[in-house]
């Protein structure tokens, strides 16, 4: 990984978080931003989205939409963003309908019949691409995509594409989260549907992948964007963040979405990111440096953490009053301590009462 102007880490994937000493919005020229529990969760802005992703366009970072979810087009998606107060057009936004139809679209002739199981966005981008949705097993596809539909996906179209894909015809998948974060909780993404579909044909085949954590969907990125000192921001280990880490590009892990702090301190490499804060309102500060003691501890700010008989020890101010003290301070001290003692094959130290000393 590249560190620029100073910022960064200069490992991917490495022990402890980067630092910044100006905002991340000066130091990255394009925020690709993860939209599902980043912007909004079940259709309503994240708390501070808004007003933090405005500061951050008003100083001249683009800002990029990249998302798993293949439900919407998007133009759908763009307006859905200004209805929220972010204003969008539907070049800002990528998705992994696009990346995948891409995929289909070099493996197969121009004008091909393509089975889709899932919403419009799918179609629209098979469409882009000079292809042809059709909606049943019998329409004679070349090829069969599913992506989310939505939660009011009937279970006919699982039948669907067991059928097409039982008889041999090629599977895609937009990607394969197995869950989507929304207004009552987490819900079934689409990996769940490719499961009901994997089982339905006994596991003889497996679907090509186009969205997050892997390169197609950065592909797709790239050429759409043409970033050259990208930033991804997002909510999820597994995709997000393992998807800059295989792009080769930093990453901010925002804690609004799936990831609590105690999967974070549990991150395997490839799932470290790069930055770490509460809300997107991180775009808009820089991050102090994360520095090992001489005593085997880190220190992050006014937090200093360390591990002790299997367990993460954290040391700081006892008034955690709003405001007064930067918590997440203290959770990049212990992301440092925590990796760092897994990186030399002492396992996951226990993170309970260091947790519990930052209030989570």
């Amino acid at each position: 990984m590249t560190v620029r102007n100073g910022q960064g880490r200069q490992d991917a994937g490495g022990s402890r978080p980067g630092g910044s000493t100006v905002p991340l919005s000066e130091a990255y020229d394009t925020a690709l931003l993860d939209l599902d529990g980043v912007v909004y969760a079940g259709g309503e802005a994240v708390p501070y989205a808004v007003d933090a992703l405005g500061v951050a366009r008003a100083g001249g970072m683009h800002l990029a939409y990249v998302t798993n979810n293949a439900l919407r087009t998007p133009e759908e998606v763009a307006a859905h963003l200004t209805e929220l107060g972010v204003p969008a057009e539907a070049g800002d936004v990528v998705t992994s309908a696009q990346a995948v139809a891409r995929l289909i679209a070099e493996d197969v002739p121009p004008g091909s019949p393509v089975l889709v199981i899932g919403g419009e966005g799918l179609r629209v981008a098979l469409r882009e691409r000079g292809l042809v949705p059709v909606e049943s097993a019998e329409d004679g596809p070349v090829a069969v995509v599913q992506g989310y539909g939505g939660p009011d996906m009937p279970w006919g179209r699982f039948a669907e594409a067991a059928y097409a894909v039982g008889r041999g015809v090629p599977w895609y998948a937009s990607n394969t989260d197995l869950t989507i974060p929304g207004a009552r909780g987490i819900g079934p993404g689409n990996g769940a549907a490719v499961e009901v579909v994997r089982i339905a044909t006994s596991g003889r085949a497996e679907p090509k992948v186009a969205g997050k954590p892997l390169p197609p969907m950065h592909r797709e990125t790239v050429l759409r964007t043409g970033a050259r000192r990208p930033l991804v921001v997002g909510d999820r280990l597994d995709t997000d963040i393992e998807g800059a880490f295989n792009g080769g590009v930093d990453s901010l892990l925002v804690l609004t979405g799936v990831t609590d702090v105690a999967q974070l301190l549990a991150a395997v490499p490839e799932h470290r990111p790069t930055y770490v804060a509460a809300d997107l309102r991180g775009l808009l500060t820089g991050q102090p440096e994360v520095v090992a003691a001489e005593d085997g501890g880190f220190v992050c700010g006014d937090w200093r953490a360390s591990v002790s008989a299997g367990a993460l020890v954290l040391e700081g101010p006892e008034n955690l009053a709003a405001g007064a003290v930067d918590v997440m301070d203290g959770v990049r001290a212990l992301c440092a301590a925590a990796w760092s003692a897994a990186d030399a094959g002492a396992g996951v130290p226990e993170a309970e009462k260091a947790l519990a000393r930052l209030g989570m």
